[in-house]
């Protein structure tokens, strides 16, 4: 019976029942599923039911989900975002590791760990989990905003600093396992740099020459399409993964290879409920892998580097970026993204500790400040915007006077008077904005996707980039002489926060002095009550007020049909 428990088909589903229980009693707690997903993995791990033994069945599954995450990231971004955020994301993450990397240490040093030990701790503090960040905003749909573009620019050079120190730890080994020469992990990062490079250029030509024409072929066969995809993501994370970038770097390129084809919104919407199975099995590998029996020895420790992460580095990143010219609530947002550490903060450990240059104190020291940061950074992203409300008072030391970073054209139109007031450029959103602009109204949109923005103004639209739940930037819009505000913002629970936008933008609307007509929209029937409640003039259903209008126009044609037949027949009976 226990050899027929163990089988990996057996595990799986052991681990998927525990899954879904464990999430759904999270969910009736309002906590987040990754919480729960990583307490599944606690549970199925060694040092509790020990379960999990086919760990590299579920390795390989976690890396796919990891894969296919980063996948669906590069397939959305957009290039010319990429190159305006170049700067900050580069100048905050390195700023944030080199802060991080020498407080820590000093840190380590002063609460008596030795000089080796609070050097391997410092850098293993750096890292950031890419993944579960990316899930949360990806979750809170804000992935796109500029915070979270911001965001995953600066992981993305986090990870490339993980990769180097892990290939420099590796290759020289430090006087152990390398072979001992000096000069062979300058090599090793000199190829790492190579390898990425022609990565990219791969990229490039494949971007240029291969994937219109070859998605375009494909998507004859939607099937085929989204096989391709994940072959692409797999592939490319493979190739990264073999010369040294990793998975993430090598999923996020593929995405990108992709991003240009006019098929990347069927591909992103196929595969996104593989992403979230895969990704269930990340997180209770990584859940797995905590040794709970390493975690007494160095408690007080813990709390003190979890204390440092949590509030040291959002801190840096806000200051950086108040630095850099960007408004407090983008930093404060973005720094909340590195307020934990990362998987591979584990791994690095673990690799000082095979090395012979740590104890296995130091692991359970890392792991315990792994299980802290990521549990309460999870809360925080969640709750970012009610954090941001409480703390707002005291962010103005880190915001420079015009905030000369934020989209230059962001604070354009403001001086005109607008009949209506949009907010939520999306399809519906944008279909209102260009039907009210052809009745002669004068609109003006609002979105913090500086890509819908862009959009917006190429239709002839005018457009603010700003978040409807910012009070500063609500009250500096011209309401006063607006006659209508529309909200087509979507509500998305995460399963913990459970805050509603649109509700908020009526409150801040009102606030702020608009005494016009308030219209949001609404994709479910129970809210309708709540947000008319809420203060909401008018509530708009997008696929009810769809199947409205299309049972009109059949009634329509159907009765001019009925009209015209007779009609044909009296011409037909006179001709005979």
């Amino acid at each position: 019976m226990e050899a027929l428990i163990h089988t990996p088909f057996a595990e799986v589903a052991i681990l998927l029942v525990m899954a879904a229980c464990i999430g759904l009693l999270g969910l009736l707690l309002r906590q987040p599923l990754i919480v729960g997903f990583i307490a599944v993995g606690l549970l199925a791990g060694p040092s509790a039911l020990d379960v999990v033994r086919s760990d590299e069945q579920i390795d390989l599954l976690s890396e796919l989900g990891i894969a296919v995450l980063l996948f669906l990231v590069g397939i959305k971004l957009d290039v010319k975002l990429i190159r305006s955020l170049g700067r900050v994301a580069l100048m905050t993450g390195l700023g944030q590791v080199l802060f991080t990397s020498v407080f820590g240490y000093l840190i380590g040093l002063a609460l008596g760990l030795g000089h080796v030990t609070s050097l391997y701790v410092a850098v293993a503090l750096t890292f950031s989990s890419t993944i579960i960040i990316v899930k949360l905003l990806s979750d809170k749909r804000e992935i796109d905003s500029l915070h979270g573009q911001i965001a995953l620019g600066f992981l993305i050079v986090q990870d490339l600093v993980v990769v180097l120190a892990m290939v420099v730890l590796s290759a020289i080994g430090i006087g152990a396992s390398a072979g001992g020469e000096a000069g062979h992990g300058g090599g090793s990062v000199l190829s790492v740099i190579a390898s990425a490079v022609a990565l990219v250029a791969l990229v490039v030509l494949f971007v240029r020459y291969v994937a219109s024409p070859l998605t375009e072929r494909l998507a004859r066969a939607p099937e085929l399409l989204v096989i391709f995809a994940i072959a692409q993501a797999a592939l490319f994370a493979a190739i990264g993964d073999a010369v040294g970038l990793g998975k993430e770097v090598g999923g996020l390129l593929a995405g990108v290879s992709l991003a240009s084809t006019p098929y990347r919104e069927t591909i992103a919407a196929r595969l996104a409920p593989l992403r979230d199975f895969l990704l269930l099995f990340f997180f209770i590998a990584l859940g797995a892998t905590l040794d709970l029996s390493l975690l007494g020895a160095n408690v007080a420790a813990a709390v003190v580097f979890s204390l440092f992460v949590l509030i040291g580095n959002p801190l840096i990143v806000l200051a950086i970026m108040g630095a850099l010219g960007y408004r407090k609530r983008t930093g404060f947002l973005a720094g909340l993204t590195v307020a934990q550490i990362s998987e591979f903060s584990l791994i690095f450990v673990a690799m000082g500790v095979s090395l012979g240059h740590l104890g296995e104190e130091s692991l359970g020291l890392v792991t315990l400040v792994g299980l802290v940061t990521i549990a309460a950074s999870t809360y925080m992203i969640t709750y970012s915007h009610r954090l941001y409300a409480a703390f707002e008072p005291l962010l103005g030391v880190f915001e420079r006077r015009g905030t000369p970073r934020e989209p230059s054209d962001a604070v354009a139109h403001r001086d005109g008077a607008y009949a209506v007031i949009v907010f939520g450029l999306g399809r519906f959103g944008t279909a209102i904005g260009l039907r009210l602009q052809k009745l002669g109204i004068r609109v003006l949109g609002v979105d913090f996707n500086p890509l819908a923005v862009r959009r917006w103004r190429e239709l002839g639209l005018a457009a603010e980039f700003g978040d409807a739940t910012d009070p500063e930037f609500v009250a500096e819009l011209p309401l006063t002489r607006a006659q209508s505000i529309v909200s087509t913002v979507p509500i998305h629970p995460t399963g913990l926060s459970h805050e509603d936008a649109r509700a908020t933008l009526i409150q801040l609307t009102r606030s702020a002095g608009f005494r016009g007509r308030i219209a949001v929209s609404s994709h479910q029937a129970r809210d309708t009550e709540e947000l008319l409640a809420a203060g909401a003039d008018l509530v708009l259903e997008p696929f009810q007020d769809a199947a409205d209008r299309a049972v009109e126009l059949l009634r329509g044609a159907s009765e001019q049909e009925r009209t015209e037949i007779p009609a044909i027949d009296t011409e037909e009976r006179s001709a005979s």
